[in-house]
């Protein structure tokens, strides 16, 4: 029990040192905008946009345009040519590559600058929880990270892969002991088969950590049960604690404590492949830590105005609880004005804590309504809790043309567990919950603009098929969960 006493004494360490820069936000952030102004001052980038007279905020946002992948593609592309100097001071370390532009694969630069932060929010997030509920047992027995393969590849010398596989490479020595799957399982790069090696690595061992995106978290949990017969509690009697990102985590509850059998504590990640922004630091309050002092400058602008002319683009000291705002971000890994299009919602404001709300491109808004992630996420949670259904997975597209004069609907695909007894009560609970949460959806259902929303019921198995389909089974892939059009609903298999 050595490893659970330390623990614990680093745990305050580490939350003191967390406290310091929390409690003074605005100048740690001012801190991080002058240090990566001065560090990329003579770089190409910093030339061409003249850092040498920024000397203030003003100056920055009039120097500096929003700029997404595409809009900064041509400086990237340089970088991965292998040019020094380009974005930030001397070569990357790696390039985190993902997919999901329309042209081609994204590279996304890490440095040796950006790189340590990556690893340090996530041990951060894990001490934060042992100090905060003084539980540390956990760390005496197996933990497993579900992640891309650590296989790296090469590009003009500088390694690429995933940003899952590349953070495999720094886990801390303390923790690889104690670490699963083995490398070998990692490397396997069906998921499918993956699962399946992780399953029998895994099935007798003191698992007492999991972590993973929820949906092939889920995977795997089922993948234990089919085998077992046991809940995942009972094969695994000392798990007590699930770590997740990149998805809200509510639509999943019920299924997870399901296959649980019972409750376990859960901590919330904001990483991506351009930085690791924020992390659950309390179990007491909602929201997740902006990380401020991680070489990251953050910028905002209400979502509501991003696709106008001329958005207007504020520091952190001007944001507000519980406005919708697109995520802008300024590192040091070189990316400027950078939109990652995220959305983001304050929760609080001493300290800085942040939901995710969803993608500023995805939203539905075929009739003026403006519906985003986190109130379909909402909306769906207070009919799985009001009927006990449990679902694996859902999406949202508008039906704007049905057939036999019908009004236009909301169309919800939904892939069941348990289904709830009575559809149109479920339906009808889902309506009320997002007219009550979109005033614009509101006015459009009282005044027969629209009709109430349906529900269209996916087969088992359908979203793990089509993302199969997609080439995006397993790893940091998610399925987004609405759009303003159908073209992936057309693709489900209904």
């Amino acid at each position: 029990m050595i490893k659970s006493y330390l623990s614990k004494i680093f745990a305050a360490i580490v939350r003191k040192r967390i406290d310091r820069w929390a409690k003074n936000p605005i100048a740690t952030q001012q801190k991080v905008f002058e240090q990566l102004i001065a560090q990329a001052k003579n770089t190409a980038f910093g030339r061409d946009h003249h850092f040498d007279e920024i000397k203030n905020y003003d100056d920055f946002a009039a120097r500096v345009p929003i700029r997404d992948y595409e809009a900064l593609r041509p400086y990237i592309e340089r970088v991965v040519e292998g040019e020094p100097n380009v974005l930030w001071k001397g070569k990357p370390l790696y390039f985190a590559k993902t997919s999901g532009t329309t042209s081609g694969a994204k590279y996304i630069p890490i440095t040796k600058a950006s790189m340590p932060f990556h690893i340090q929010a996530a041990r951060d997030a894990i001490l934060c929880y042992i100090h905060e509920t003084k539980k540390a047992a956990f760390v005496e027995g197996k933990m497993i990270f579900l992640q891309g393969s650590p296989i790296l590849g090469e590009k003009n010398g500088i390694k690429t892969g995933r940003l899952s596989g590349i953070v495999a490479h720094y886990v801390p020595a303390y923790l690889q002991r104690n670490r699963m799957p083995s490398y070998k399982t990692n490397c396997i790069e069906d998921w499918e088969t993956k699962v399946e090696a992780i399953v029998t690595e895994t099935f007798s061992e003191n698992m007492t950590l999991i972590s993973g995106i929820p949906s092939w978290v889920l995977m795997y949990f089922e993948r234990l049960y089919t085998r077992s017969g046991l809940k995942v509690g009972q094969l695994f009697p000392n798990f007590n604690l699930f770590i997740y990102g990149g998805v809200n985590y509510e639509p999943y509850r019920q299924k997870f404590e399901h296959l649980i059998g019972r409750k376990v504590d859960s901590i919330e990640l904001y990483p991506a492949s351009e930085g690791f922004f924020a992390y659950q630091d309390s179990q007491t309050e909602k929201g997740m830590l902006l990380q401020l002092n991680s070489g990251i400058f953050y910028e905002f602008i209400e979502a509501d105005s991003f696709f106008t002319e001329q958005p207007k683009r504020i520091p952190l000291k001007e944001v507000q609880l519980g406005v919708n705002y697109a995520l802008i971000i300024s590192t040091n890994a070189g990316l400027w004005g950078y939109n990652i299009g995220d959305t983001v919602q304050f929760t609080s404001l001493a300290p800085y804590r942040i939901v995710v709300t969803g993608r500023i491109k995805h939203f539905i808004s075929a009739f003026g309504e403006h519906v985003i992630a986190k109130e379909v996420e909402e909306a769906m949670q207070v009919a799985l809790e009001a009927t006990g259904a449990r679902i694996t997975e859902f999406t949202v597209a508008p039906q704007v043309n049905p057939t036999q004069g019908e009004l236009p609907y909301h169309e919800w695909f939904v892939e069941f567990e348990t289904m709830p007894k009575h559809m149109k009560t479920f339906a009808r609970l889902i309506d009320e919950a997002l007219q009550k949460q979109n005033m614009y959806y509101y006015d459009l259902i009282q005044g027969k603009v629209l009709q109430p929303l349906k529900i269209t019921k996916v087969p088992t198995g359908g979203f793990a098929a089509y993302m199969k389909a997609q080439g995006k089974l397993g790893g940091q892939n998610k399925i987004q969960r609405l759009a303003n059009d159908r073209s992936l609903v057309k693709q489900l298999k209904l």
